[in-house]
């Protein structure tokens, strides 16, 4: 009994916390001034950087999900068909959310790892006693960067996810390269698109609020580092697969 009244009162307070950060980081990013200079940087710190993984892991989707198509269309005689199911399979789901977790799990920790360093070294506390305001100087730029970034990371990778279908279908499956691209946009509609898209800025926000506050709440040095930013891959990962499901069945009605 005391240790699930642990548990439910130390997620009520996780829950507390973040509720507080995210009101606070919504008054910040609508009042000024704003630090453009730390977004920017932040934007090739979390984005321009992410772009390598994004690439790799777009590239492979593609193909392992043209052979995995090709194979279960075989049977009926429809392997021609592997252009519609990459195409929309990578633009409405496999693209922004494996992408998310992707990045986020790299974001997330170092997010976490930096903020918990400051936190435990007591910088926190310095800008603080110096006036400023740590949520608009640590969270509002990463919120900021992220939140336009990562749809932008989930574009580039939608594309170059159908690309690697496009190298399988030519190479291996012997299927037409410009039949494959024109059955690969003969079905997607502006609503596919949108539906993926729109979800990764959803993505965006719980990746960095989650890693905002766990740093800002690591305590026990370099080793609370480390619990915090193990806490943050994890929980994050978590979130974004739960809210995977509503957001598609929110999609789903319009």
């Amino acid at each position: 009994m005391n240790l699930r009244s642990t548990r439910l009162g130390r997620g009520i307070e996780y829950l507390g916390g973040m509720t507080l950060l995210t009101a606070r980081t919504a008054k910040a990013l609508f009042s000024p001034p704003w630090e453009w200079n730390l977004v920017i940087y932040q934007m090739n710190l979390l984005g321009v950087q992410s772009l390598s993984i994004v690439l790799i892991t777009a590239v492979f989707i593609g193909m392992v999900l043209a052979l995995q198509t090709a194979y279960a269309l075989q049977a009926f005689g429809a392997k021609l068909y592997v252009g519609e199911v990459v195409a929309i399979s990578m633009v409405r789901e496999l693209g922004p959310v494996l992408i998310s977790l992707m990045v986020g799990g790299r974001v997330g920790a170092g997010i976490t790892a930096e903020i918990g360093s400051m936190k435990v070294t007591e910088q926190i506390d310095a800008l603080r006693a110096m006036g400023a305001d740590p949520v608009r100087k640590l969270v509002v730029p990463r919120f900021l960067a992220f939140f336009l970034m990562l749809p932008t990371l989930v574009l580039i990778a939608d594309a170059m996810g159908i690309v690697g279908g496009w190298i399988i279908s030519t190479f291996q499956l012997q299927i037409a390269g410009r039949f494959y691209i024109n059955h690969a946009f003969r079905l997607m509609k502006f609503h596919d698109i949108f539906s993926g898209l729109g979800k990764t800025f959803v993505f965006a926000a719980l990746i960095v609020l989650i890693g905002c506050y766990n740093g800002m709440k690591t305590e026990g040095g370099a080793d609370g580092v480390g619990r915090s930013t193990t806490d943050t891959v994890v929980f994050s990962s978590i979130i974004i697969l739960i809210s995977n499901f509503f957001l598609t069945k929110l999609f789903l009605v319009f």
